[in-house]
């Protein structure tokens, strides 16, 4: 498909139903309102042309902007193209899993995720908590920086209640994350999320929960998963 079938696809997939239940989690305009689900379906007809993911995350309508996310190369990807997408995140679908997912699986990780970490920013600084939580659930424990792992978690100890909202969820995410992920960080993890306790962030007019981190990781341990990594962060 070329880019304008593409975006009358998305048109036609788009529902009023959907559209409102993005705009209760936070969405703003433009958008369609088309299912994740639906979107994936159309990612065979991205994936070969980078060049036209690049364009339909240009175009600012967070469907087509998702979309792009699930069809490029996060391996050809450049530093430049995801500070842009990050800039370009304007609500946290978007920063947090579009451009988290596509930057966790590039060269520029750690990189990016440690600058986004520190913008004040409330979006570009979720999607670096989210890029990092990403980034653990994916690389070999042998090749990950524990220390500063262990440092980050000491800082959303200290900061996390005084940070912005969407921040205050994705710090509670990387948590859950180092927990889940980081085998020689799990005692950390929980003990950190037994430190930090309820986190409260608002959430829109939804029925979603903040989860307790603590009990998050439990319910991982019980199931056996703590250090099995994930395969991929694009969703």
């Amino acid at each position: 498909m070329t880019y304008d079938e593409l975006m009358q696809q998305l048109e036609k997939l788009g529902s009023e139903q959907t559209k409102g239940t993005f705009l209760r989690h936070g969405a703003m305009e433009p958008f369609f309102g088309v299912k994740v689900g639906d979107l994936k379906k159309l990612v065979k007809y991205v994936k070969k042309d980078q060049k036209l993911a690049e364009q339909l995350y240009a175009s600012g309508i967070s469907d087509a902007m998702y979309l792009a996310g699930l069809s490029i190369d996060p391996k050809q990807v450049s530093k430049e193209l995801l500070q842009q997408w990050a800039n370009e995140a304007y609500w946290s679908m978007l920063a947090e899993y579009t451009v988290a997912g596509v930057a966790a699986e590039s060269a520029y990780a750690r990189e990016l995720a440690l600058e986004w970490i520190d913008s004040p920013e409330e979006m570009k600084a979720a999607c670096g908590w989210n890029t990092y939580a990403g980034y653990v659930s994916i690389t070999p424990d042998s090749e990950l920086p524990i220390g500063e792992i262990r440092e980050l978690l000491a800082r959303v100890r200290r900061d996390i209640h005084s940070e912005k909202n969407r921040a205050r969820y994705t710090m509670n995410g990387f948590v859950i994350a180092v927990g889940t992920y980081v085998w020689e960080l799990h005692e950390e993890a929980i003990d950190t999320g037994r430190a930090i306790g309820k986190v409260h962030v608002d959430v829109g007019n939804t029925a979603c929960k903040v989860p307790l981190a603590e009990e998050y990781i439990a319910k991982s341990s019980s199931r056996g998963k703590i250090g099995v990594k994930k395969k991929t962060c694009i969703c």
